[in-house]
Formats: structure tokens, C-alpha cells, sequence
């Protein structure tokens, strides 16, 4: 089946109805994952990017807090942000107020976070995806995915030994070539990873650079190390790395002292094993190759957004060189040197003038690929003709160039697509290796590692995962069995099963919990917003990017879902992923308007929302009331009145300016409101118990980073919990006062918060870790057993009770006693039979035979033994 193509899906794809859900949001020249960089900036507060500067300097301008490398004390955005990350992070492994754990700017040689919580109370248990079938690619296969790789690192000496990064899930290791994988930097302040290298003269030493330069570059806290391999890991260096990304890392083979760090802050070179750093070249560096012999007069490849410069002594100072025909800027450079022979160099780039995107629309343009070869150090570069039909308008995201290992004339291009080039005399072969006939593997492609004794194996990284193959590219596996970094968007859940969700994920599609940790993918495209029908959970709702849904009526089954709408005009202006809610037949999303169904989404009504605000958040605490959150900070309220639904009303504001990510109205109370905010800088959890007249500010005592979402216990409404940047907070006194509650969940950004309250579960999705629970009170410690009805049967008769609105999700037993002795044979039997009285309860029906002649008095007892 064909994968998500976006602008180019054919119409029997799911009968077309990808096809329609983009329609209302046509694919951005920069690609989806632009739009994705720019709202997570615009929710946040940090440095934003405008669409039209794309073509001019689109990395200069598309990194949060990157566009200059601050003077110490300046304090970019991005380094107060970092910096936040970092106490945060210490603070909740600590066990310690926030207060008292504010890290001083470029703090260095920081040593080790604590270990991971103790366990003691209840502990975040890890619900998978580990694997996600029938993932998508742009081939004809089906693949094993998980989510987007950064980086690989094989080691040098035992080819056994992978680590690989993942964008913002952390470090994990395999000892067996990806057949079992291991988490290794779930406490580290943070878990975005942009670039891994062994130290090639004593493989226990690796380094690990935070912050995932193609995306999450403002997340980064700086240098991680490991002396053993890549198993534990501690703080190494902070300054001068806090809120930048790291592209790629190199350890000197003649001189394990000598690093090189290419960042979205510059190029930097430390000659103490990594303690200090010195910036050699301010801007931006995307890519770093070194003469693989290493040593103080080694030539040095510096890919930076001006062009390649070269060192001739290990990196200490460089001079530019010249590639004929290239743009005074580029969108994306990239350099390697031959290990078989140092003189052959290539460089890969994009960049001005802008063409046409081969099979896209008349109006699509992208930057130009570049590829130049040389044959000798100090040698002249020579344009090489690049693959047909490469497409490049994500350079700035998907990027990657290395030479063979063992062919200093075979190279190896990732863009959205990989391809194989092979020069024979002078004439080169390409060969497109993740979309083919045959093994397809999924798109986007941001790194590429090779087997450290057979050149033949590769392995690629890409938004789906790793996969790696044993010849070339010509055939594929994949090692995503075991690899928990899937990118969560948005969760749903079914009321009347602790075992069932549906989620929303980053380039993977939507996906569904069963109660495995293998987890299925259920519809294409990028997964957005979902929802469920809580009295009638056959019918469900997911979303792409955009605004539109699909709909199931059997529960999500692949292939089941059929467009619905709402069809909005070009030019409509929604986020990225639009909000959407599911309060029984209501359906609603939000963009610049409001749409809602009152029929599952057969019909649609829209209503405006004034001041130019954009829908950024939902609540339907019923099927009659609608609140909405803009990305301004304003706040409305929606009522139907039986016969319409009213104009949108304004609620008093109580943060303007800040995006409003989560909303919160008691179903009990419609005067209790919480709102949340993302965006830094000010308070960022709020509580109305007037109907929003008026708010009470509830942020104190949290960390200084963006709130993203909110729940409330159900059956007291005092008890909240708040996800943030980093961690999950707990308040038992409305907001009050706070406390962590993080225990044994990884320092991921947490983004979607659910609480079922019948199994008494919260759960949290999560940026590139998945999917966690906790039991919010602990588990059963033992069971709950009571009395529930008395009987009599007179002699021989049998007879039938029933108990009803147990929850469908409570693990029960139950039991009949005699409460008269007669001695002799037994006195009675029973059988328990269950009814499911609604989506989420049940009703028990208890027969009981008296067995003998005489009348018999009993007891019926329940034991609850566990709520899921």
C-alpha cells in the first residue's frame, strides 16, 4: 500500500481520504516539518520563523535561539530555556524544591544527575509503543517503525555494539547488532540527542551532544559521556552548549583529548577531552570530516551555512575553499573525507536558485542539489551530477553524505529519500535505496552508520526508526522491535477498557493500544488529534495535519477510516495539528473558526472566533458546551441552545499574548474552568471557579517551562495534575501547591495527559518515549471484598439476583456463603454470568441453587481484585 505522500497521494489510497485532508493544509515549500518547527517555537515563545525568509536563509532563521551564539550572561531565549530543562530535570531526581536547584549559566564539568527514583510509592510503568506494525513507508511495503533517529554510532572495535539517538528519546544501546535495545539516558536533563561518537582509541569512552540540531536544538544541555561504552552517562560539559543542538561529534584517532563539535552554534574544538571548548567558526555548522588518521596536522572538512572550510591543523583555524557554482549561502551542507583514501572528498548541499519539485505542484519550488568531488588534499572540487529526481525542499531536516568505508567512488545521499551513487570511470550509477522495487524503508532520512568490519552493512536512521541492511541498500530490516521513541501527539482513550488508545504521532501515522507493547498502526499521514465516543466506543476520530478528520465505526481498524470533514477553503489558518474534541455525537475542531457536529461528524456548523483568535485548545465537558483556547491567550465558551449553537463568548483572558495549550471545565461544575499556557515567561496554569469572570494564578511552585496539557480527578476535583516540558505535577489543593509526580518517568517532554478513571490510571504521552501509566494511589496491595446482597431459596429452588454499574475494567470475583448451617452434602451453587450494560459498565447476574430440601439463607460477597 502506498505510504503518505502527501500532496502526491493517489485516490485509492483509503479511498482518497488523505488525499482530502490536505486539501486545507497544502504541504509547505519548507515541508511539514517546518510547520512542526515553527509552532513548537510560536507555543513556546522562543525565536519564531517567517515562511517567506526560507528561501533567503532558512537555517539561520529556523532554530530556536540559534541565530547567535550570546556572549556569556546574555541569556538567549534558548539558554534560559535550556537552563530551566536542566534544574528542573535535577530537581525532580533529586527529590528537592525547584527552588533550590538553578543551575548558574555555563556551569561546566556539572558531574552526574542523580539515579533514577527510588520506586517507592507509585511508579510511571512504560505502556510501548516498543514496536509499531504495518508502519508506512513511500514504497509498497509495510515496515516495523518506531520514531526519528538523529544519530548512530557503531563501535569501532566490535561491530556487536550500536547505539543510536533518537530525536528527543535519549540514547539506547544494543549489544547484538539492534536485536534488544536498553534506554540509557532516561534521567539526563534532557533526551534530545543530535550526535554520538566513540572514541576510536578506547571504545569505553563515547560522547553523546545534546540537542537534536534538526529539530530540538534549543533543548540541548550540552556533552554527555560514558566510560563504558555507552551503558551510564554523566554530565560532561554545559558551557558553551546550553540551548544549542549538536549535528555531529569527532574524536580524534591520534589524540583521544582532541574533540571537534558541530552545533547550531558554531564550530567548536576542545583539547581537554572534552571539558572546555573553544568556538574556531561562529554560525551555524551542520557537518564535520576529519583525516582518518587523526593527529595536530590532519586536514578538517567544516560544512557551515557560507560553505566548506578547511583546517590543515586538526581544526584549530580554518580558511574557506572554493566550490565552483555554488550559492553564496546554502539551506543545508554536508562533507565527508574517504577512509580508504583521504584525498577524495565529497561535499553535498542545497541551496539557491530555487526549481521545480520533480512531480509536485506547477508552484512547488525547492532548492538546488549540489554534489562536488576532489581527488587530492588541496585539489580542486568538480561537480558531480546528483541522483534524478532527488527532492530537497527538507534539507534543512533530512541531510546526511558518507563515503563507503572500502570505495572512496561509492557515496551514500539522505535527503527525504536515500539513495546510492557509484562512480564507474566517469560515470556515476544511482541507485534511490529506501523507496524501490523490493525492501522500502521509511522516508526522511537523517543518518547513516556503517558495520565497523563489513562495509556491505549499513544502517540508516530515519523518521520511522533504524533499519539496517546487509548489502548496500538492496534489501532492508528493521531493528525498531524494542526501540520505545515513538513522538506522541495526542491520546484517546475508551472509558470502558483500560487496555485501548489511540494516539496521534509525528510522520507514523495514528496508532492503537491493545494492551501489547507492540502497538498497531491504524491510518497514515501524520497523526494528529484523536477522540472517542465514550458511550459508543466503535466510533472513533483521528486527524492528519490540518484541519479534518476521519472516522471509524468499528474502533479503528486499518482501513476503516473514511474522510468526514470539515472541508475548509485554501488559506484557512489552523496549527499544524488542529484541536479537536468528542463528547459522545459532538465533534468539534478549531482553526480561525470553530466546526461542529452534533451527527459524528455527518453535518457541520462553523462558528466564528472573533479578534482574528486561532484555535489552540479544546474542552467539551458535554455534548452541549464547547471552550476554546486561542494561541493569543483568549479564552470562549460555546453553548447550544437546542435549536443553534450561540457565538463564540468571550471569557476574561487570563494570560494575552501566551498560547493557551490545554483547557479543563468540570462536567460537574461548568463554573470550574483551569487553563494552561506554553509559553514562557510568565504564569502558566490558571483556575476560574466563576465561570472565567475571573482567574486565580496556580503556577507557583512549578518549573519555569511550558505547561502542555492538564487532568483532573474525576471524583475530586481538588486533585490536578499538570505535564510539562520536563515531568508530570501533582496538586491535591486546586493548584495551591504543587509536587512532583515523575517517579520512574524519563526527562521527555510531556505532552498529553488522560486519566481513566475506573482503572484508576493516568497516562502521559510523551515526545519520542511513548506512552507511560501510572496508578495514581498505588496498586491493590490486596483485595477489596464486601457484602452486596441477602438471599433465601426455599427447598430445591433456583433463583436470580443481579448487581449493577460495576465498572467494565474492575477485575471482580464473586461468591455465595450459606448463612444457615445444615450439615451434611452442599447447600448451594451459582454461576456468574456478566451483561455489559453500557460502554462502561456491566452488570453481574448471580444464580443460585439451593440443593437441598430445606430452606437456605445466603450471602452474595464481591472481591474486587484489581481496578484494570
Amino acid at each position: 500500500m502506498k505510504g503518505p505522500i502527501d500532496t502526491q497521494l493517489n485516490a485509492d489510497s483509503h479511498s482518497g481520504q488523505m488525499a482530502k485532508a490536505i486539501k486545507s493544509a497544502e504541504k509547505p515549500p519548507e515541508g511539514k516539518a517546518f510547520k512542526r518547527l515553527q509552532l513548537f517555537n510560536e507555543e513556546r515563545g522562543l525565536p519564531t520563523v517567517q515562511e517567506n525568509e526560507m528561501e533567503k536563509a532558512p537555517i539561520k532563521n529556523a532554530r530556536k535561539g540559534s541565530r547567535k551564539l550570546a556572549s556569556p550572561g546574555e541569556g538567549t531565549p534558548a539558554e534560559e530555556y535550556a537552563s530551566e530543562m536542566l534544574a528542573a530535570a535535577t530537581a525532580l531526581l533529586e527529590h528537592q524544591p525547584l527552588e533550590k536547584l538553578q543551575p548558574a549559566k555555563g556551569m561546566n564539568s556539572a558531574g552526574p544527575l542523580s539515579s533514577p527514583p527510588t520506586g517507592v510509592g507509585p511508579q510511571w510503568e512504560f505502556i510501548g509503543p516498543l514496536s509499531i506494525s504495518n508502519g508506512q513507508t513511500y514504497g509498497e511495503s509495510r515496515v516495523v517503525v518506531s520514531g526519528r533517529i538523529s544519530c548512530i554510532a557503531v563501535n569501532p572495535t566490535n561491530s556487536n555494539h550500536i547505539l543510536c539517538g533518537s530525536a528527543g528519546g535519549g540514547v539506547w544501546e544494543s549489544r547484538n547488532r539492534g536485536v534488544n535495545w536498553a534506554p540509557r539516558t532516561d534521567y539526563m536533563a534532557t533526551l534530545t540527542v543530535g550526535a554520538l561518537a566513540f572514541d576510536p582509541s578506547a571504545t569505553s569512552i563515547v560522547y553523546c551532544g545534546t540537542g537534536e540540531g534538526n529539530f530540538y536544538g534549543g533543548l540541548g544541555t550540552g556533552l554527555l559521556k560514558s566510560t563504558n561504552g555507552g551503558t551510564s552517562w554523566a554530565i560532561l560539559a554545559t558551557a558553551p552548549f546550553m540551548g544549542q543542538g549538536f549535528y555531529d561529534l569527532i574524536v580524534d584517532r591520534a589524540n583521544s583529548n582532541h574533540l571537534l563539535g558541530a552545533t547550531t552554534g558554531g564550530l567548536y574544538e576542545s583539547s581537554n577531552g572534552g571539558v572546555a571548548w573553544s568556538l574556531r567558526r561562529g554560525g551555524i555548522c551542520w557537518d564535520i570530516a576529519m583525516n582518518p588518521l587523526g593527529g595536530a596536522s590532519s586536514e578538517v572538512l567544516a560544512a557551515l551555512q557560507d560553505g566548506i572550510y578547511q583546517s590543515n591543523n586538526g581544526g584549530t583555524t580554518y580558511a574557506k575553499i572554493n566550490l565552483p557554482g555554488a550559492p553564496a549561502s546554502f539551506n543545508r551542507l554536508a562533507v565527508d573525507i574517504s577512509r580508504s583514501n583521504p584525498s577524495v572528498a565529497f561535499v553535498y548541499g542545497a541551496g539557491a536558485p530555487l526549481i521545480p519539485v520533480p512531480g509536485g505542484r506547477p508552484t512547488d519550488r525547492m532548492p538546488t542539489p549540489y554534489i562536488w568531488r576532489r581527488t587530492a588534499v588541496g585539489g580542486a572540487f568538480v561537480a558531480v551530477p546528483p541522483p534524478a529526481g532527488i527532492i530537497t525542499t527538507q534539507a534543512w531536516y533530512d541531510w546526511y553524505l558518507a563515503i563507503a568505508p572500502d570505495n572512496p567512488g561509492q557515496i551514500y545521499l539522505g535527503a527525504i529519500e536515500a539513495y546510492r551513487g557509484t562512480l564507474t570511470g566517469t560515470s556515476w550509477a544511482w541507485v534511490m535505496i529506501s523507496n524501490k522495487t523490493g525492501d522500502d524503508i521509511h522516508p526522511d532520512q537523517h543518518a547513516i552508520a556503517f558495520d565497523s568490519a563489513n562495509a556491505n552493512i549499513i544502517y540508516a536512521g530515519c523518521d520511522g526508526g533504524l533499519f539496517t541492511s546487509p548489502n548496500r541498500g538492496t534489501n532492508w530490516t528493521s531493528l525498531n522491535n524494542g526501540l520505545g521513541i515513538t513522538e506522541i501527539e495526542y491520546l484517546a482513550q475508551d472509558i470502558g477498557s483500560s487496555t485501548w488508545l489511540l494516539a496521534g504521532t509525528q510522520d507514523n501515522g495514528s496508532i492503537r493500544y491493545t494492551g501489547s507493547a507492540g502497538w498497531e498502526h491504524v491510518a497514515d499521514g501524520d497523526g494528529g488529534d484523536c477522540g472517542s465516543n465514550r458511550t459508543n466506543p466503535n466510533i472513533v476520530y483521528h486527524s492528519y495535519y490540518g484541519m479534518g478528520m476521519d472516522r471509524s465505526t468499528v474502533k479503528g481498524n486499518f482501513g476503516s477510516f473514511g474522510w468526514i470533514g470539515p472541508n475548509v477553503p485554501t488559506g484557512y489558518n489552523a496549527l499544524f495539528y488542529p484541536p479537536m474534541e468528542v463528547a459522545n455525537n459532538t465533534v468539534a475542531q478549531a482553526g480561525q473558526s470553530v466546526f461542529i457536529s452534533r451527527n459524528q461528524g455527518t453535518t457541520w456548523t462553523e462558528v466564528g472566533l472573533p479578534g482574528g483568535a486561532v484555535g489552540a485548545a479544546m474542552y467539551m465537558p458535554n455534548g452541549d458546551t464547547v471552550f476554546v483556547g486561542a494561541t493569543n491567550g483568549a479564552i470562549f465558551r460555546l453553548r447550544w441552545s437546542g435549536t443553534a449553537w450561540s457565538a463564540a463568548t468571550a471569557l476574561t483572558t487570563p494570560r494575552s499574548g501566551a498560547n493557551v495549550s490545554d483547557i479543563f471545565a468540570d462536567p460537574n461544575n461548568l463554573n470550574r474552568l483551569w487553563a494552561t499556557y506554553s509559553t514562557m515567561g510568565g504564569n502558566r496554569v490558571f483556575r476560574s471557579d466563576n465561570g472565567g469572570t475571573s482567574w486565580v494564578n496556580c503556577t507557583v511552585g512549578l518549573p519555569a517551562l511550558p505547561i502542555n496539557a492538564i487532568e483532573i480527578h474525576p471524583g475530586n476535583a481538588n486533585r490536578i495534575w499538570v505535564a510539562a516540558d520536563v515531568g508530570v505535577y501533582q496538586s491535591f489543593d486546586a493548584g495551591a501547591t504543587w509536587s512532583a509526580f515523575a517517579n520512574g518517568l524519563p526527562n521527555c517532554l510531556a505532552v498529553d495527559l488522560l486519566y481513566h478513571p475506573h482503572a484508576r490510571k493516568l497516562r502521559v504521552g510523551t515526545r519520542n518515549r511513548g506512552v507511560w501509566e501510572i496508578n495514581v494511589d498505588g496498586r491493590l496491595t490486596s483485595p477489596i471484598c464486601g457484602l452486596q446482597f441477602n438471599g433465601t431459596l426455599t427447598p430445591n429452588q433456583t433463583q436470580k439476583w443481579f448487581s449493577f454499574n460495576w465498572p467494565a475494567t474492575w477485575h471482580m470475583l464473586w461468591t455465595v456463603m450459606p448463612t444457615n448451617f445444615l450439615p451434611g452434602a452442599p447447600q448451594i451453587t451459582w454461576k456468574v454470568q456478566v451483561e455489559r450494560g453500557s460502554s462502561e459498565f456491566v452488570t453481574y447476574w448471580i444464580v443460585v441453587t439451593n440443593l437441598t430440601n430445606q430452606p437456605v439463607n445466603f450471602e452474595g460477597r464481591y472481591c474486587i481484585l484489581s481496578y484494570s
